[in-house]
């Protein structure tokens, strides 16, 4: 008994420290389970389940006459009386129209033949060959295709129904997941390369670009083909690398399947795409525009222009920010411009913008993109400008008909010419030039170097550090931030 009594007491520490490691053990182990399930030893599993679904893309093009090239033949080679009889007897290489072919990837989406690919894989083909992984081939007809994002849909014939893989959700790609990639690199027929989402929502060039970047190896002929999760749902179509070699380099890119999945649907039912139009010229708003604005943080998108069209029939204005699209935030331009193109035509949005210290709810019915890509803004006359100024590293002019003629201003134009910058000074840093067009400041037209003079008073009194200014050069326009100190 006395044993145990003192026993239990000295032996306690040593159980809770039994128990404890016990907890930590179990818990080391389940980190690892969850690793080894992260990372699989084998992606064959996958690669069986998606093959079937995937295609190479060959591709046939009649080359014009005269676009081909010539041999050249040194004067004097043993080869120019072979290659002169040759000529004779078949005419001039560049003479004869000549087939040329090229390589890439696609996937099928439907049992009933719809195959998505990008569009510089079938650009100007005459003839595309669908290869699948059974050898079988059969030949395709372009549905539609989209070069703002690359994306081609074409559909095939076959006898029974074809093997196809879904689309995933984009968004919920993390950094650092497991991809992989399939397709037709170098023309080596199928291929499996896997790697990792390294970046998301990268912009190359497009208005509406949205990119999942991966290490993933990605070569030419792994266009079009799909970017697949674990799941073996598509979250992207493989369309271009960075390579200062041509080759992989581990940096390559597949547009999101959030957008692909828009322009599918939109091919196959019309057989073209139907984006929103906004009718608006914006810019970002940087921090010195926000601060001259009364903005509390910096988002948004800027307008700079209002052409005939919908924003202007619904009241926006030059100058408004618009912080807000169809009951979401917007960002910056890039954000506004995906938010507009992703909308339904012709349905009636709510957009918030900021005008004059204050927010205001405007109605806006779209219009469709495509149909006012050749939009030309609206110039509003207006009277001639008098008095020459200088003031912010800037020298200013009224506009004469000299200037008119050397700048080739419409005839309407008001402003304050810039004829002259101070290479040191602020607005040289930000972009201005000799023969910019200074047409508003603080958002209020300026006709005068005096109006100018009072816009610049009327900041400093209101406690702004900067003036915002709507600049034109060569018709477009942009608003620039230029501080008061």
């Amino acid at each position: 008994m006395n044993y145990t009594a003192v026993s239990i007491p000295d032996q306690r520490p040593g159980l809770v420290r039994a128990v404890w490691l016990g907890f930590v053990t179990s818990v080391m182990m389940l980190m690892m389970a969850v690793q080894a399930q992260a990372r699989p030893e084998s992606f064959a599993d996958l690669a069986d389940k998606i093959s079937p679904a995937v295609v190479n893309i060959t591709t046939s093009t009649t080359v014009a006459a005269g676009t081909g090239p010539n041999p050249i033949v040194p004067e004097g080679s043993p080869f120019e009386d072979f290659f002169r009889e040759f000529q004779d007897r078949n005419g001039p290489p560049g003479d004869r129209p000549r087939r040329s072919s090229a390589l890439g990837s696609g996937f099928v989406i439907s049992e009933d033949g719809f195959i998505v690919t990008n569009n510089h894989v079938i650009e100007s083909a005459d003839e595309i060959t669908i290869e699948f992984f059974t050898g079988e081939e059969l030949v395709a007809k372009v549905i539609g295709t989209d070069p703002n994002t690359d994306i081609a849909l074409l559909k095939v014939e076959a006898d029974a129904p074809l093997p196809y893989v879904s689309f995933g959700d984009s968004d919920t790609a993390r950094v650092g997941d497991w991809v992989v990639a399939m397709g037709n690199p170098l023309g080596q027929g199928f291929s499996v390369s896997a790697g990792i989402v390294s970046a998301r929502n990268r912009a190359l060039s497009g208005s509406y670009d949205d990119y999942i970047q991966t290490d993933a190896a990605i070569n030419r002929g792994n266009s079009g083909g799909p970017l697949f999760n674990m799941d073996g749902e598509v979250v992207g179509v493989n369309t271009a690398i960075l390579s200062p070699n041509g080759g992989s380099i581990g940096i390559g890119f597949s547009m999101a399947s959030n957008v692909v999945t828009r322009v599918v649907d939109q091919l196959k039912e019309f057989g073209e795409t139907r984006r929103g139009w906004l009718g608006v010229r914006i810019q970002d708003v940087t921090d010195d525009v926000a601060e001259a604005m009364g903005l509390e943080k910096t988002a948004g998108a800027l307008v700079t222009d209002v052409p005939e069209g919908p924003g202007k029939e619904a009241g926006i204005m030059q100058g408004d920010v618009i912080l807000s699209f169809d009951g979401k935030d917007v960002a910056d331009t890039r954000g506004l411009v995906r938010q507009v193109g992703n909308t339904e035509v012709g349905k009636a949005v709510r957009v918030m913008v900021w005008r004059d210290g204050k927010t205001q709810n405007l109605l806006v019915t779209l219009g469709r993109r495509e149909e006012a890509e050749g939009a030309v803004p609206a110039v509003q006359p207006s009277d001639a400008p008098e008095e020459p100024a200088e003031m912010m590293g800037l020298s200013l002019s009224p506009i004469t008909e000299e200037l008119r003629a050397e700048l080739d201003l419409p005839a309407g134009a008001t402003g304050l010419v810039v004829v002259d910058v101070d290479e040191t000074s602020e607005a040289y840093e930000k972009g201005m030039r000799a023969g910019d067009l200074i047409t508003e400041a603080g958002q209020q037209k300026v006709e005068t170097a005096s109006d100018l003079t009072d816009r610049v008073e009327e900041a400093r009194e209101a406690g702004r550090k900067s003036l915002l200014l709507l600049v034109r050069r060569g018709g477009d326009p942009r608003f620039v931030a230029l501080s008061l100190d």
